[in-house]
C-alpha cells in the first residue's frame, strides 16, 4: 500500500496537468528503508512526447547522488499517460528497474485525473492502494 501525503499527491497531479499534452515524469524520495515519499522532484521528460517518458540521465544522475547524499531512495517513480488509463505499459514494466518503489501513474485524458499506484518487480505488475493523509503522524 503506498501512504501518500495530500501536498505530493497534488503536486503530482498538477505537474501532469502542467505538462500536458507531453507525459510528465518525477521522484519522490524518502528515508532509505522508510517507505515513506517525502521530497517531491518533479523531472523533465527529456522525450517531450505524449506517449512516451524518458529521464534526462545526467539530471537523473545529479539525483542520485543528491538521495544518496541524504540517505534517501526512490520511494515513488511517477509519470503520466495523456492519451490511456494510469496502467503500465509494456515500456513502463521493462524500464522498471526500482523494485523497492511505487510505481505511480496519472491519467490526464479526462478533466478528472486518474491516480493510481504499482509495484513492478521482475515484470511482475501489482497493483496497491493508495492512501492520501494530510500529513504524517
Amino acid at each position: 500500500m503506498l501512504t501518500i501525503d495530500r501536498a505530493t499527491h497534488d503536486g503530482i497531479v498538477a505537474h501532469a496537468r502542467r505538462d500536458h499534452p507531453d507525459e510528465a515524469c518525477g521522484v519522490v524520495a524518502g528515508a532509505e528503508g522508510s517507505d515513506r515519499p517525502s521530497r517531491f522532484i518533479p523531472m523533465l521528460n527529456a522525450a517531450r512526447s505524449p506517449t512516451f517518458y524518458e529521464f534526462d540521465s545526467a539530471d537523473l544522475l545529479q539525483l542520485y547522488k543528491e538521495m544518496d547524499a541524504n540517505g534517501e531512495e526512490p520511494v515513488v517513480v511517477y509519470h503520466s499517460h495523456t492519451a490511456t488509463e494510469a496502467y503500465p505499459s509494456r515500456t513502463d514494466i521493462a524500464y522498471a528497474s526500482e523494485p523497492n518503489a511505487h510505481y505511480v501513474l496519472v491519467s490526464t485524458r479526462s478533466d478528472v485525473p486518474e491516480f493510481r499506484s504499482f509495484r513492478i518487480v521482475d515484470g511482475e505488475v501489482t497493483e496497491e492502494p493508495v492512501t492520501v493523509v494530510d500529513s504524517y503522524a
